[in-house]
């Protein structure tokens, strides 16, 4: 069978973005004998299949578009060489997926499967529900309107991993026929494949069922086994001895609250971020006793009698047997805090089950915010615990526990663990996977013993992405650290012990008595590297980066801009240690009063200064604004317990400009007769983007004078300043200076 490597690129196009489609020059389809919509395997870091199609006419032929989820999918990075063969994929009978809970109880199989048509996939894929809708006989207009009907704008950004699928081991591909399922999905397949005419066989099905997957089953009853043993729950142990002391008085002594005139009944409420163990905490506390499982996205998106009707067996099922633990998973699914009129008599069922002897009612919940204020009355849920985001400590033992059962050679887990801020549990195992799949692809290349080597974890680090960054924005950091930013000696240190001395040693602060900054101001010149500090600054101390650009918060209707607000600060305290980065602060933030956007400016500003110094103590997290206009923000931001350190990023001189010159042309092989040392004095005026504009106008005037050019001359060099100009105004830097001198 042919096969060729090519060099794997991001394909640009938004019309093929995440939809699975490759594409080749059709010189290169012709040399493999494809035709187009055909399959095309896909050898890499692991292998994958995708449907294949024509490449624009102007791409190179050595060279293969693929989207970001197909290169993750292949394991490889953009320019990496990827082997391309033809494949037979064959017509899918049945395929297993899993997803967010969310997305799991609100799509059904039958939209499911209309997402994914004409889609090529294996085991371990990630797939996304953005349509095919390319090639003949694809058409979307069906699925993206059940989509959108039944998950609302989300559906553009989910992606779900392919657990199963039949014929094993594929590729294939899903045709109208095909019994697309959730999770463990038996009944969802069964349900699918009875409505279309074929009965699948007991085999068939029982390649898709566990009763161990969420989905399964609305409501599951355990009794004398948990998931993980108590001791092994790291980081929450305080938590544990706590739960499992109300449990023991509840349930096994009831008669020595009696005495003292207390009710014996328990409801709590586990409070954490999405994916930190809130369920599997429970289990393990709670067990050996009785435990039913109601989980609340799967009985929240039924309709109302059905879902009353669950609840109703559930608590049934706890109270007339011989007591236990009732447990209900996401209970914001099924009692959101929008009341509806069924929510009175679930929460009815609900008391009686607290009522009832020696049974106790946990509940978990990631956003306790939106849950029905009725579930915390004092005749329920009176009693709260909350789950911490895991330390780098904490994510070091969960990832010890994680591979101490895998074949491994030497592991530095504590460099995975620093670099994984705001990594939860869940987090943390799909990692552990995603290295695995890489370790598996290499044994069955090479013909070797399976062994996870640290590599593989480096790697996984480049693919998976904590839940509590999920969808959003970030700034783009690699490798980068404070060392890579030239001269700026007093900048940064000044940010050093500002953000990383905080975040690194706070037990020196507080024997000091030191409450640390909770925010920093940037302010200087366009172009002097405000940016580019907040990136080496993330880098140094591997924090995650919730960036803001300019008045992207702003939103005319009323209450939507301090809720982004809001929900900015909670993605940042969800994946501490993080740094929110606000840049243009000056737009996001411009003195109250002076605007004519009715009041919207004012509200943000208002709502900043509550997140920055309101009720809610702002721990491990640090807030970073830059501008190069600083009069124009409102005064109260920049007061003491607000944005009290204020850094002013000077443009650069002489020496500094040679840092800059020697950082930047790193990468750039300079003749001998390029002087870096007489340049920099020679650039008065030129900002640090400047310097480096004017290196990497240099490289492309050698490339002009010869495309085989091994280096940049001095020439080159004096070629570049005729179109590289100082952008820096005299005007603005004087008047900065004089503001920095006013605040010191």
């Amino acid at each position: 069978m042919a096969e060729l490597s090519l060099t794997a690129r991001l394909n640009p196009s938004a019309a093929d973005a995440r939809r699975g489609v490759v594409r080749l020059h059709p010189e290169t389809l012709t040399a493999l004998g494809l035709r187009e919509w055909d399959g095309i395997a896909l050898i890499g870091g692991r292998r994958t299949a995708a449907v294949v199609a024509k490449a624009p006419a102007d791409s190179p032929p050595g060279v293969a578009l693929l989207d970001d989820v197909t290169l993750s999918n292949v394991g490889l990075r953009e320019n990496a060489a990827v082997t391309v063969a033809p494949v037979t994929v064959f017509g899918a009978r049945q395929i297993s997926l899993s997803g967010s809970a969310h997305a799991m109880a609100s799509i059904a199989a039958t939209t499911l499967r209309q997402a994914l048509l004409g889609k090529v996939v294996t085991v371990g894929d990630t797939v996304s529900l953005l349509p095919r809708d390319l090639g003949p006989d694809i058409s979307s207009a069906a699925a993206t309107q059940a989509l959108s009907r039944a998950f609302g704008i989300a559906w553009t950004t989910e992606l779900l991993t392919v657990t199963a699928i039949d014929p094993m081991p594929g590729p294939v591909s899903v045709q109208p026929n095909s019994a697309v399922g959730w999770g463990a999905g038996a009944a969802a397949i069964q349900h699918t494949v009875e409505r279309d005419g074929h009965q699948p066989s007991d085999s068939e099905l029982g390649q898709f069922s566990s009763p161990d997957q969420p989905g399964s089953a609305a409501v599951q009853v355990s009794s004398g086994s948990a998931p993980i043993q108590l001791e092994d729950l790291a980081g929450v142990q305080s938590q544990a001895a706590k739960l499992a002391e109300w449990l023991s008085l509840a349930l096994d002594e009831p008669e020595l609250l009696k005495t003292l005139g207390a009710p014996a009944h328990l409801g709590v409420v586990i409070t954490g971020p999405a994916g930190v163990g809130k369920a599997t905490f429970a289990k393990a506390v709670a067990a050996p006793r009785r435990i039913v499982e109601l989980d609340g996205p799967s009985v929240g998106a039924t309709e109302s009698g059905n879902r009353l009707r669950a609840v109703a067996e559930a608590v049934a099922d706890v109270a007339t047997g011989q007591g236990g633990v009732l447990l209900i998973t996401d209970i914001d699914a099924l009692l959101p805090a929008e009341a509806e009129p069924v929510a009175t008599l679930v929460l009815d069922q609900l008391r009686a089950a607290v009522r009832a002897p020696c049974v106790a009612l946990l509940a978990t919940t990631a956003h306790p915010t939106q849950v029905d204020a009725r579930l915390r009355a004092p005749d329920l849920c009176d009693r709260e615990l909350a789950l911490p985001l895991p330390t780098a400590a904490i994510r070091r033992a969960l990832l010890e526990q994680l591979l101490r059962k895998v074949p491994a050679g030497k592991l530095d887990l504590e460099v995975i663990a620093a670099r994984t801020p705001g990594f939860v549990v869940a987090d943390l195992t799909a990692l552990s996977r995603e290295a695995a799949v890489r370790a598996a692809g290499r044994a069955s290349r090479e013909h070797t013993e399976p062994e996870l080597v640290q590599d593989d974890l480096i790697g996984a680090l480049a693919v998976i992405r904590p839940l509590s960054r999920s969808g959003t924005e970030e700034l783009a950091i690699g490798s980068l650290d404070l060392d890579d930013v030239g001269d700026m000696v007093e900048t940064k240190q000044a940010l050093t012990e500002s953000v990383l001395w905080p975040l690194r040693h706070p037990d020196s602060f507080a024997r000091l008595g030191i409450e640390p900054p909770r925010g920093v101001l940037l302010y200087g010149p366009p172009g002097c590297g405000k940016t580019f500090l907040v990136r080496a600054l993330a880098g140094t101390g591997q924090l995650s980066v919730h960036a803001v650009k300019g008045a992207e918060l702003m939103d005319k209707w009323v209450g939507s801009s301090e809720r982004a607000v809001r929900e900015l600060f909670q993605r940042a305290r969800d994946s501490a240690p993080s740094l929110i980065f606000l840049d243009e602060v000056d737009a996001l933030a411009p003195r109250r009063g002076q605007s004519s956007d009715s009041g919207v400016a004012d509200r943000v500003v208002a709502a900043l200064l509550t997140e920055l110094d309101g009720v809610e103590p702002l721990r491990d997290v640090v807030v970073v604004g830059a501008t190069n206009r600083p009069e124009l923000i409102d005064p109260a931001l920049l007061r003491p317990g607000r944005l009290d350190r204020l850094v002013f990023v000077p443009p650069p001189d002489g020496p500094a400009r040679l840092e800059i010159l020697r950082t930047a042309g790193r990468s750039v092989p300079l003749a001998a007769d390029v002087d870096l040392a007489a340049l920099a004095t020679d650039l008065d005026g030129y900002s640090a983007a400047d310097c480096a504009a004017l290196l990497r106008e240099a490289a492309l005037s050698a490339l002009r004078r010869d495309m085989a050019a091994a280096d940049v001359t001095a020439q080159d060099v004096a070629t570049a300043r005729a179109s590289v100009r100082p952008s820096l105004d005299p005007a603005q830097v004087e008047s900065l200076r004089r503001y920095a001198e006013s605040r010191a």
